[in-house]
């Protein structure tokens, strides 16, 4: 099969495991013309099968363990997990929490990471820079 270029897109799977949607808004915030992260190339897919950046956000709930387990498989071969906030990272003030599976890297191979909660928009843009520079590298599965 032959490799992908990356050197004009990265299509990007959000995924939210259990946040507040305070990411959720950073994000979108970043897809705004004022800080335009689609100049690198960025776009949002609906499906993970068509994705070659998983973007999770929140602490991953019991709830949500499978998903992400399943959402993780389904991307395609080569790809780039990446963790954008606080409680996806760390679990943050959830950390002990019962009905908490752990943190993203707990459960799937965490490749960027995006600390803050939230993160301000230039923070996410720093991680896709890193995403999209790991793939065009091949440093990713």
């Amino acid at each position: 099969m032959k490799s992908r270029d990356f050197s004009r897109s990265l299509w990007v799977f959000h995924l939210n495991t259990g946040s507040c949607n305070g990411c959720d808004i950073e994000i979108l915030a970043a897809l705004t013309p004022r800080y335009d992260v689609e100049r690198f190339g960025m776009k949002l897919v609906g499906s993970p099968r068509h994705a070659d950046v998983l973007l999770v956000t929140g602490p991953v709930t019991r709830d949500m363990e499978d998903k992400l387990k399943r959402v993780y498989a389904q991307t395609p071969d080569p790809k780039v997990v990446m963790v954008v906030g606080n409680c996806g990272n760390t679990g943050d003030v959830f950390y002990e929490s019962y009905n908490l599976a752990g943190p993203a890297d707990r459960l799937i191979p965490v490749d960027v990471y995006v600390p803050g909660c939230p993160p301000r928009p230039e923070a996410v843009i720093y991680g896709v820079v890193k995403a999209w520079k790991l793939l065009e590298e091949g440093k990713r599965r």
